[in-house]
């Protein structure tokens, strides 16, 4: 008999089953909420960024670690939420979360952020957003079979289109009411999608058990883990730090308004975004490997031509080019990621995201020091897309002993 939409569907997944009769719905649509307002607030002082700067007299540099900094908090903090996944489950870790994130944004509203290192204190707060990233993938996750990986990550993974609320209406409500006050409103669909949370989301009956701290490093003992956690700084690098950079390179490249330069960011942004899904579905059919190789060739075109773009246009279609290979390479890695460490995908997902919340640091930051050191946001993007060369010379060498090895034992295209 078919269940309805808040009873149980499968104890943990359902191999050989259709996809939405396979887990549990209710959990995967409250994964998507939770990571997509997460997100929203997570890269919000970048379509904020210019008011922020011209009421706190910012340098370059100051913009760049500004917007640069929860992503970096955000990266380290997964590998922490990672563990709090795999110790007491993923849906009191998001609770846990959200609550900081929430206090956080109303304290911040409540006192004012007057200074530069008040901007960066924010940031870290923020970053507590950005790590749900190892919070909604492992909770969606576990209710799937190996077959629907890559559409369940990447189904929940496409709450990163929460960046796209974030550079539509933040440059908006900042003109309106002061970029001070948007972090108060932003406590207001947080709270509203938190409630939505805790009624909806679900951990799957076939949680491992806990172990000892220890244990959940292992994987870092395999050159499989530190790969793919290369490859992520890449793609999903690539995609935050855009989505963060992207208001701050409209309005100083081309000298757009706050506002336009919000519409072109969410754009991009969309792009990646969108495809998120479809890379995790490409991946499943075509497997993950063959799909990264068309990411990373695309993303390092794009990426090199940026920066001689002379009009809004031109530049405009490549960042979008460039986010939709992007967006695509982050679904297909975590069609991988669950075949080679099933057992360890709590803490997998936190460090492989961190290593994408690293990359997305050091391309935000670099940004910022490229336009103040040469005057050129080009240098930052040429390194970059170097970067994504390489991370395609690492997929080619180690393409073949993944298909033979763990590739082949699961059954599954990689």
């Amino acid at each position: 008999m078919a269940t309805t939409f808040w009873e149980d569907t499968k104890a943990g997944g359902k191999s050989g089953a259709s996809f939405w009769s396979s887990g549990h719905t209710p959990t995967l649509i409250a994964a998507f909420l939770y990571f997509d307002l997460a997100f929203m607030v997570w890269v919000v002082l970048g379509p904020l960024a210019p008011d922020i700067s011209a009421a706190l007299g910012l340098s370059p540099a100051q913009k760049g670690l500004m917007v640069a900094v929860p992503t970096l908090a955000g990266a380290l903090l997964r590998v922490v939420n990672g563990l709090l996944v795999d110790r007491i489950g993923p849906k009191r870790s998001g609770a846990i979360s959200q609550i900081i994130v929430i206090a956080g944004l109303f304290c911040a509203w409540m006192l004012g952020v007057t200074s530069f290192g008040g901007t960066l204190a924010l940031g870290v707060i923020l970053g507590f957003a950005g790590a749900s990233f190892a919070i909604a993938l492992p909770l969606a996750s576990r209710w799937y079979p190996p077959e629907h990986q890559g559409k369940a990550m990447g189904l929940a993974g496409m709450g990163n289109s929460g960046t796209v609320l974030a550079a539509l209406f933040a440059p908006t409500l900042s003109k309106l009411f002061g970029w001070n006050s948007v972090l108060g409103l932003a406590c207001i669909p947080l709270t509203l999608v938190f409630i939505a949370y805790m009624l909806m989301a679900k951990d799957a009956p076939n949680r491992p058990a806990p172990k000892n701290i220890a244990h959940y490093f292992e994987p870092l003992k395999t050159a499989d883990a530190w790969w793919l956690m290369a490859f992520y700084s890449v793609t999903f690098g690539g995609f935050v730090g855009l989505a963060a950079s992207l208001p701050i390179y409209f309005t100083d490249r081309f000298a757009l308004s706050p506002v336009t330069a919000g519409y072109c960011t969410a754009a991009c942004v969309f792009a990646g975004s969108l495809v998120r899904p479809m890379g995790g579905a490409l991946a499943d059919r075509i497997g993950g490997v063959k799909a990264l190789t068309g990411v990373f060739i695309v993303a390092a075109l794009a990426l090199a031509g940026v920066g001689a773009m002379t009009t809004v246009a031109s530049a405009l279609a490549l960042f979008v080019i460039a986010m939709l290979a992007l967006g695509t390479g982050n679904g297909s890695i975590f069609q991988l990621v669950p075949q080679r460490f099933s057992a360890e995908i709590g803490v997998m997902t936190g460090l492989v995201g961190m290593a994408g919340g690293v990359g997305g640091f050091y391309l935000a930051s670099s940004l910022g020091i490229a336009k103040q050191w040469t005057g050129s946001f080009e240098p930052g993007f040429l390194i970059f897309a170097a970067l994504t060369v390489v991370a395609l010379g690492g997929l080619l060498l180690v393409k073949g002993k993944w298909r033979s090895s763990w590739g082949a034992a699961e059954g599954v295209r990689i």
